[in-house]
């Protein structure tokens, strides 16, 4: 570039996860059954349909019986029935008296605590216990969640988990935001697809992978398109022939002769901004190519996968970076301009710097799936809480 450039340059984190989210097209709202939602994002909020547990039941295999006639042990009750999760015991439990019960059947009338199974002796006609009968054992009718209450939440990751929730507070279908169509295009004359021979100076197309997948993670419908060779008219061809909601590429977006995709878009296309004050992935490059939205991600597979986690990945699903705070097993150097992280092992609560830390060491990613961030200007030494984020 010759002139001053018309777009930003060396954008914060914060302005660059902005800033691709106003250029995402707007998502799509559609009723999902149950088991297609895995990974998809919950549209709207979901209300229980009923109380959970519907009725007041046993925790656990043993007796229904009254606290009181148990207080002083052992002592024998009177066996009068049983009460079993479809074949609720119809009559009440009085002085003395004592219904077998078993894990979530329903607490039967006059009952109020449970003695376990494992502390129970059975005598002719009845039942000696060992230990006075509690009602910490009782589940209460609505305990979990109660009709009409809110429990999931809009924006939340359909989870197995939550999925199970939804299935639990009676829906069948949970409204979901349809999933972005994200195509992936790695470009380099060096890049070959795995399972071929290597000659020197060539390199596998690992980062293709590694961003398909996480993709899918975040709830994406994920497209991985040829890679293209150093050609601009080659490249040109390949960002336009993308059917997507949004293009992520890779490599092609420092400061090089042969970074094509930073003078495509330069050039014949639209930047947004170009470089992010961070370390790895400064080169990162925003723009657009006929109304697409195109997201540039260096071509160093650590700093390709790097700036998806922090930056793609909460502009593509709405969520925040969720850090936890950890001490520092190692001293972590900050720079003056940039957020750096550090890719770290945690063992006993506290994060270790992995011992290579260059942007191409793709293993460490693998051995060390964690990252700390230290701010502009941070520092932190052995003993320091940090900021961590889990990778897995």
């Amino acid at each position: 570039m010759t002139t001053p450039p018309s777009f930003p340059m060396s954008v914060s984190l914060g302005e660059a996860r902005t800033m691709l989210g106003e250029l995402l097209p707007p998502r799509q709202t559609r009723m999902t059954p149950l088991l297609g939602a895995y990974g998809l994002t919950l549209a709207s909020d979901l209300q229980a349909t009923v109380n959970h547990p519907s009725a007041t039941e046993s925790a656990l295999d043993g007796v229904a019986c009254r606290e009181a006639d148990t207080l002083s042990v052992p002592v024998r009750l009177e066996l009068i029935g049983e009460s079993r999760a479809g074949a609720t015991f119809a009559g009440v439990v009085g002085p003395g008296q004592a219904v077998r019960i078993y894990t979530g059947a329903p607490l039967p009338a006059g009952a109020d605590a449970i003695c376990p199974v494992e502390q129970l002796e059975d005598v002719p006609g009845g039942v000696r216990l060992r230990r006075p009968a509690s009602v910490a054992d009782v589940r209460r009718e609505g305990d979990d969640f109660r009709t009409g209450e809110t429990v999931l939440y809009a924006g939340q990751r359909l989870t197995p988990a939550r999925v199970a929730l939804a299935a639990a507070l009676g829906h069948a279908e949970v409204p979901t935001l349809a999933p972005l169509r994200v195509a992936v295009l790695s470009t380099g004359d060096e890049l070959i697809e795995p399972g071929r021979p290597l000659v020197a100076g060539q390199v596998y197309n690992s980062n293709a992978y590694g961003l398909v997948g996480l993709l899918r993670e975040a709830g994406c419908e994920a497209i991985m398109l040829p890679p293209v060779s150093d050609d601009l008219a080659a490249l040109e061809a390949a960002v336009a022939s993308a059917r997507a909601d949004v293009l992520l590429t890779s490599g092609g977006v420092s400061m090089g002769k042969y970074d094509f995709m930073r003078d495509l878009l330069i050039e014949h296309g639209e930047v947004r901004f170009w470089k992010v004050r961070m370390r790895p992935g400064g080169p990162a490059m925003l723009g657009g190519w006929k109304g697409l939205p195109v997201f540039g991600l260096p071509g160093n597979p650590v700093s390709s996968l790097v700036v998806f986690q922090v930056i793609v990945r909460p502009a593509l699903t709405g969520r925040p970076l969720t850090p936890v705070r950890l001490r520092a097993g190692s001293a972590f150097r900050g720079l003056a301009d940039k957020t750096a992280f550090w890719r770290v092992t945690v063992r006993g609560g506290e994060a270790f710097a992995y011992a290579q830390q260059g942007s191409g060491v793709l293993r460490s990613l693998s051995d060390a799936p964690a990252l700390v961030m230290i701010p502009e200007g941070g520092l932190a030494a052995v003993g320091d809480e940090v900021d961590v984020l889990l990778l897995e």
